[in-house]
């Protein structure tokens, strides 16, 4: 009878904690979890997340377009005297690995009735993108391990190199797997569904990515520079063929629309009003506003690196603020790669003897098409502009005359412009005012302090073969 009681007592127990865990289980669930993903909504929200990452405050407007001098601060000047710590620059690296990254890893695992392979391609391509800005920022980053949860939760870092080499080779096999006959793709905000307009940004993707390597590894690049200019249809041929995220209906706002909405702390860079002024630029009246001020008549741009103080001794009013077209959801798309940078680094190509092409005449198609898209379409203007002594392409100094208009060009793209100064050494800019890095500009972004917590081992073995984690390591690309 004990036995009996015991025994029935210990089922009541097993019966009771199996309903407890099975209650918790669905308190614990996340209503707002998708349980059954699919792949046009996750790439939707990874082409968003990515854009809004490149083109948002943490990675752009408060780091790199500062570092870069297209913007400067008027308040809260701390990041424009490069004032950084191991949080500052976490976005990029959280963003990226944790909702882009893992959104595209999970249609590339979906079995292929759920997602076709032009899909799986096209996360390739996009996830590729991403990748290149981690490299391009930190340097060794985890690649090859990165997104295998299940093998592993603490990544090893591959060396810039290996990463480079890595995406050159993904993105040849992707724009190659993309074919009309396997179905069609939805859920696309960049390129709505064209298959062709992915492979032309894939192809685009590998010339930039090609000089990258140019001065390390010139034959890797020749390679690559001629397997994608075999064909130049299929290269990015015109700005409407752009790689941009327009922000023309909800939920795609604009992230520089949303912060502007609210702040007041930014002002276009000095060093770039001046050099417009320089080159009697049309592009002046694009990129900046006149001060509210009506008393200044000029556009006035602040310098880097100011203090507090001194940036706000200058005045809110008399001071130019990026033009408003740049404020507006509609009018300010997330470029990511454009045909003006296309056009330079066939012209760069060319001055290197790693593609046969006439340098001068792309240098001035590139100029010409960043006047084109930002609405300078008069031939007059556009040849009285590429005309001046200051402008006309040096093909002695082809760094120069590709650098200085290439950082004009990219102006607003903080991440890519950052990487052509460090990669090309031109404009030659002047370190910050009251800068904090005894003269110099810092050259790439440090890693988030959480990897020392969750990836110690890995981050330390990185360190040790790259360099000293700070901001003026140089990474393996910069080699000058």
């Amino acid at each position: 009878m004990f036995k009996n009681i015991i025994t029935l007592f210990i089922i009541l127990i097993t019966l009771f904690v199996t309903a407890c865990k099975k209650n918790l289980a669905e308190i614990n669930r996340n209503p707002n979890a998708v349980e059954d993903p699919q792949p046009d909504y996750l790439l939707t929200a990874a082409e968003k997340t990515a854009a809004d990452n490149y083109w948002g405050a943490d990675n752009n407007f408060n780091s790199s377009l500062l570092l870069i001098q297209h913007w400067a601060k008027i308040q809260y000047t701390e990041p424009d005297r490069y004032i950084f710590s191991n949080s500052s620059f976490t976005s990029l690296w959280n963003t990226g690995y944790a909702q882009v990254i893992t959104n595209l890893n999970t249609i590339i695992r979906f079995p292929d009735e759920k997602a076709n392979k032009n899909y799986k391609a096209v996360a390739t391509i996009l996830r590729s993108w991403t990748f290149q800005l981690l490299t391009d920022a930190y340097g060794a980053i985890p690649y090859k391990e990165s997104g295998k949860i299940k093998e592993t939760l603490t990544p090893v870092y591959d060396s810039q190199k290996e990463v480079y080499f890595g995406l050159l080779d993904e993105l040849k096999t992707a724009a190659d797997a993309l074919d009309p006959a396997a179905g069609s793709i939805s859920g696309d905000v960049l390129f709505g569904g064209s298959l062709d307009g992915w492979k032309k940004f894939a192809r685009a993707l590998r010339l930039r990515i090609a000089l990258r390597i140019a001065d390390r590894e010139p034959e890797k690049a020749r390679e690559v520079i001629s397997e994608v200019t075999a064909s130049l249809s299929l290269l990015i041929a015109g700005n409407g063929e752009a790689a941009r995220l327009v922000y023309d209906k909800p939920p795609l706002q604009n992230p520089m629309a949303a912060w502007f909405s609210t702040r007041d702390d930014y002002r276009v860079g000095k060093t770039i009003i001046d050099k417009l002024y320089a080159l009697n630029d049309p592009r002046l009246a694009v990129f900046a506003d006149k001060p509210a001020d009506l008393s200044v008549t000029s556009y006035v741009g602040v310098p880097s690196g100011l203090t507090n103080s001194d940036a706000n001794n200058l005045g809110f009013s008399k001071t130019s603020k990026p033009d408003s077209v740049f404020f507006r959801s509609d009018a300010n798309p997330a470029v990511i790669l454009s045909y003006p940078e296309v056009l330079f680094n066939l012209a760069e190509a060319a001055a290197r003897g790693l593609y046969n092409g006439n340098a001068a005449d792309l240098y001035k198609q590139a100029v010409t098409a960043s006047l084109q898209q930002y609405q300078i379409a008069d031939n007059t203007v556009i040849s009285t502009y590429l005309n001046q002594p200051a402008v006309a392409y040096n093909p002695a100094n082809y760094k120069k005359s590709i650098g200085e208009q290439k950082w004009i060009a990219l102006y607003g793209q903080g991440l890519e412009a950052f990487a052509e100064w460090r990669r090309l050494d031109y404009p030659q800019l002047a370190p910050g005012a009251s800068g904090v890095l005894d003269g110099k500009i810092p050259v790439r972004f440090i890693y988030p302090g959480t990897e020392q917590s969750l990836n110690g081992a890995n981050y330390k073995a990185a360190v040790a073969a790259q360099g000293t984690d700070d901001l003026l390591t140089k990474l393996w690309f910069d080699v000058n």
